[in-house]
């Protein structure tokens, strides 16, 4: 049998490289010619902290600490563990059951203080002598500073090898939980950004468009018609609250509706080429990530001109990245209006320029971010570029 001195080694020094993917791979591929204890035990202790990680990613609840419970205690090696919240018990894995109904009394004392605490012998026997409860030793979980549960593990020795280990994985649990608040936090972010850049393209688009409308309500019903229908379904996606990405067909069918109001207000004024390349249509992008673009050529690069202007809408397949541009052949911005926009501090005459870069940046990092070409007399020419894969990036 392992002695508690070679679980702590093993915990200790497996659970940094938990996260590595590569390493699991390696692992997985090779586990037939694993040759020493050493190596199988490594396996077995990566293999049930990469079980672990899912339910703990999505939080701290009474199903995700069930389902990450059995793999805590399979990693840890001891009789029975329990995962409590704040006053509750979340989950209880292993036999002794008879014992789950203490737990929370059991982890008040280290969820008080916010440090480690070995509960007293008297404390978890329960005069059974079969009983492989005796000892237990109760690691507080505390994320951002606050104590949110805790991870108690129970054994017949709370021994000095059993609380290290029992510090170890707690710490890689903590990890977890930090990890599900960041996605969190990163998702209350976007939809704070998205609500924003609604704000900010509504009140002259829902003016202008309805505008449009009104002029044919007399001299053109059927026209009247199809324009409030269209107007009906532009505002439906962009106030749509499922998922943070669209498909690139998804986005451009938006943005088609949106020109089809502009080009009622504008008529022959506004010309329009769509150079798309149909591989290209699937791509997830961040979703409202064109319209703001369109709009801006629109309002700011042809609103402006005395006569009649082009917009060019291309989309293009370039290797393992689609390639879109917004260009305009309008009166064109002051490039330091632009980086000012690009910056967040041009306010309300930004249009949402910022807001898409800044969401372009965070989902696929800074090499993403808008390229603007433009000069005052030259047009306006807006570039972006995306992965056309990437990890956690889909269209819902």
């Amino acid at each position: 049998m392992r002695t508690m001195g070679s679980v702590v080694t093993v915990v200790s020094v497996v659970l940094v490289i938990a996260g590595a993917g590569a390493a699991l791979f390696w692992l997985v591929r090779g586990r037939r010619g694993f040759n020493t204890p050493a190596e199988r035990a490594a396996f077995k202790t990566l293999h049930s902290a990469s079980l672990a990680a899912p339910p703990l990613r999505d939080g701290l609840g009474v199903e995700s600490a069930r389902r990450a419970a059995r793999h805590l205690r399979a990693l840890l090696g001891t009789p029975a563990l329990a995962v409590v919240g704040e006053g509750v018990l979340l989950a209880w894995e292993g036999p002794g059951r008879r014992h789950a109904a203490q737990a929370v009394e059991h982890a008040r004392e280290a969820m008080a203080s916010g440090r480690p605490w070995v509960v007293p012998a008297e404390a978890v026997d329960c005069g059974d002598l079969d009983c492989p409860l005796r000892s237990a030793v109760v690691v507080p979980l505390v994320v951002d500073g606050l104590v949110v549960g805790a991870l108690s593990v129970y054994a017949r020795q709370a021994s000095a090898g059993l609380v290290r280990a029992a510090g170890e994985v707690a710490l890689w649990v903590i990890t977890q939980l930090e990890l599900a608040e960041l996605d969190r936090s990163r998702t209350r972010v976007i939809e704070a950004e998205l609500r924003a850049l609604r704000a900010q393209i509504s009140p002259h688009f829902v003016y202008n468009s309805l505008t449009a409308i009104a002029s044919f309500v007399r001299t053109d019903p059927d026209q009247a018609r199809e324009l409030l229908l269209e107007f009906a379904e532009l505002t439906r996606y962009s106030l749509r609250r499922h998922g943070e990405f669209s498909t690139l067909a998804e986005e451009l069918h938006s943005v088609d509706r949106y020109l089809r109001l502009e080009r009622a207000r504008f008529g022959a004024r506004l010309r329009v080429d769509l150079l798309i390349a149909p591989e290209v249509l699937p791509v997830a992008v961040p979703f409202l990530c064109l319209q703001p673009l369109v709009e801006n050529a629109v309002r700011h690069g042809l609103g402006p001109k005395p006569d009649s202007g082009r917009i060019t809408i291309r989309a293009e397949d370039a290797g393992s990245e689609c390639r879109i541009s917004v260009e305009d052949d309008g009166v064109g911005m002051d490039p330091e209006q632009v980086r000012a926009q690009l910056a967040g501090r041009a306010g309300g005459q930004s249009l949402g320029l910022g807001n898409v870069d800044e969401r372009l940046r965070r989902v696929f990092g800074d090499d993403y971010g808008l390229v603007v070409e433009t000069e005052r007399g030259a047009g306006t020419k807006i570039n972006i570029r995306v992965p056309k894969f990437r990890n956690g990036v889909h269209a819902r």
